[in-house]
């Protein structure tokens, strides 16, 4: 990486890369990417006692008050659901909890008993009472908030708009287990990002990478934050229609989109939508690549064919995907 400098490190549950193209900076950049990785973990943590969302989840059928950071966090939340007809849906905390996903996943048992649950959907976004002008929030009983689909990608944003800040100019890339999102000015030729399905795999010749200028991208994937119950193997991306992981042909989604956040949203609606989500992707003009079951790639509206650059434009065309 000449003219480049990284630092990498562990938050949130998995691993952090910062680069800068300015490396006399490096330490700044890291040190504001590590402030708000804090401030987003205590705002938004499903795995945190003492997280303003635990203590939202805690108090069903009362309004709340809560801070501008989660606030954002969950009007992302109920963008992502309203933009992709709840395929992506914050209701999901209790079907995730039930699913065995109860912890951070590090504390997640590999194995374990069957489990006995019931097929049925989620509440659903609509049932959130959300006041973004006075950041107020009302959950019915029996509603949790999970914001693990979009939170962590929205940290990528912010982590990423700080550090350039803290930077002083230059470029930076801020990887979140694999939701990256860049700012600032890019080095010659973009970003060079390697596509995996495991945000920890090694940079490795020959595998395939796109070139990224602006905004971000995130992979969604069922076949890394898995465990079994009872001889069942389960995942983290819950279907809300049936409260269950997905069972669609796609095991992994990658996407790249004016933000990370909206990358993310969309990767995470292609797993749960299943057969639709290539046309889904290209009605958006979202470039995505899917990895289906067997290993088969397909790629949608622009994504660049194997070791050819992406073209930044393209890339980039839409924030709001509806």
């Amino acid at each position: 990486m000449s003219g480049l400098a990284f630092a990498d490190d562990h938050a949130l549950g998995g691993s952090v890369r910062v680069i800068v193209t300015r490396p006399d900076r490096l330490a700044a950049a890291k040190a504001a990417v590590d402030r708000c990785l804090l401030d987003i973990d205590l705002a938004a943590s499903r795995f945190r006692d003492d997280s303003e969302l635990s203590r939202l989840n805690a108090a069903p059928e009362t309004e709340v008050r809560v801070s501008a950071l989660l606030a954002q966090a969950i009007g992302e939340a109920l963008r992502g659901a309203r933009l992709t007809a709840g395929a992506v849906d914050p209701t999901v905390g209790e079907a995730l909890k039930l699913s065995g996903y109860d912890g951070d996943f590090a504390d997640v048992a590999a194995d374990g008993p069957p489990l006995e649950v019931a097929v049925r959907r989620v509440p659903g976004w609509q049932a959130v009472d959300f006041d973004p002008r006075l950041r107020a929030v009302r959950l019915p009983r029996g509603v949790e908030l999970d914001l693990g689909a979009t939170a962590k990608a929205l940290a990528s944003d912010l982590a990423a708009a700080a550090a350039l800040e803290a930077a002083s100019g230059g470029g930076v890339l801020v990887s979140l287990g694999g939701d990256i999102a860049v700012a600032g000015e890019p080095p010659d030729g973009g970003w060079i990002i390697q596509v995996s399905e495991d945000s920890g795999a090694p940079i490795a010749a020959g595998e395939e990478t796109v070139a990224v200028t602006t905004g971000g991208m995130a992979t969604s994937s069922t076949t890394v934050r898995r465990w079994m119950r009872g001889g069942v193997v389960l995942h983290h991306i819950i279907d809300p229609a049936t409260g269950l992981p997905a069972t669609g042909p796609w095991r992994t989604a990658t996407v790249v989109a004016a933000s990370c956040v909206d990358a993310n949203i969309a990767s995470t609606a292609a797993i749960v939508m299943g057969a639709p989500a290539p046309g889904w992707l290209e009605a958006a003009g979202l470039p995505g690549r899917l990895v289906d079951r067997s290993g088969a790639v397909h790629r949608t509206a622009g994504w660049p064919q194997r070791d050819l650059p992406a073209n930044s434009q393209q890339t980039h065309r839409n924030r709001d995907h509806d």
